[in-house]
């Protein structure tokens, strides 16, 4: 996982609520373990007119020519519910995004994207819907993402400030998973079960 500090890049406006995981990688999609390969089918149904993923819907927006190369999402409220699945955070990465800006997000799914170094920046409807003006008003608009900070800059140069999980910030910020940031006390670990062999050999 790479350390998130901060980021800049094309915002994809995405006007739609309740937007659950199996909208973004429908449940036909799930049989690979690897988290590679996933960002064709992400948002599978809405960006292509067939079953099969050959014509693609001209009209979604992450196929137009403009958000192709999109690297952060803006929606709306209670995005990622529904099933547990963790190959919706992979679909979302595998793409190319980075950061997904929305009033809020599903527990789970949240906890799923931070493992995965995919930044959550949950904003008040009113803030959210300021970027929706900037950005769905002319296309190709960028916004920054300061995780240090805790702050996102849209379009117009306007800054917000996000509240996020000191535990989540320092795994982004380093670039760790759980079992990451638990090996950084390896050695301590190691220790403790070495004294705990001695003190208590019957256990062994």
């Amino acid at each position: 996982m790479q350390p998130f500090n901060k980021h800049t890049g094309i915002v994809a406006p995405l006007d739609r609520v309740n937007i659950d995981t199996d909208a973004i990688i429908p449940k036909q999609f799930l049989r690979k373990i690897e988290r590679t390969g996933f960002g064709v089918h992400l948002f599978h149904e809405w960006r292509y007119l067939d079953y099969e993923g050959t014509q693609e819907n001209p009209d979604f927006i992450l196929n137009k020519p403009e958000y192709r190369k999109s690297t952060i999402l803006l929606t709306r409220d209670n995005f990622g519910c529904g099933s547990s699945r963790e190959h919706a955070p992979w679909a979302l990465a595998d793409f190319g995004f980075h950061v997904i800006i929305a009033p809020s997000f599903a527990d789970i799914f949240y906890n799923n994207c931070i493992k995965n170094g995919i930044l959550l920046v949950p904003l008040t409807s009113e803030k959210i819907d300021a970027l929706f003006t900037q950005t769905m008003n002319q296309p190709i608009q960028e916004i920054t993402a300061d995780l240090e900070n805790q702050t996102i800059t849209g379009p117009d140069g306007q800054s917000y400030t996000f509240e996020i999980d000191d535990f989540a910030k320092e795994c982004l910020i380093k670039g760790l998973d759980q079992i990451g940031w638990a090996l950084q006390f390896e050695n301590k670990i190691t220790a403790y079960e070495q004294d705990l062999k001695e003190k208590t050999p019957w256990l062994a």
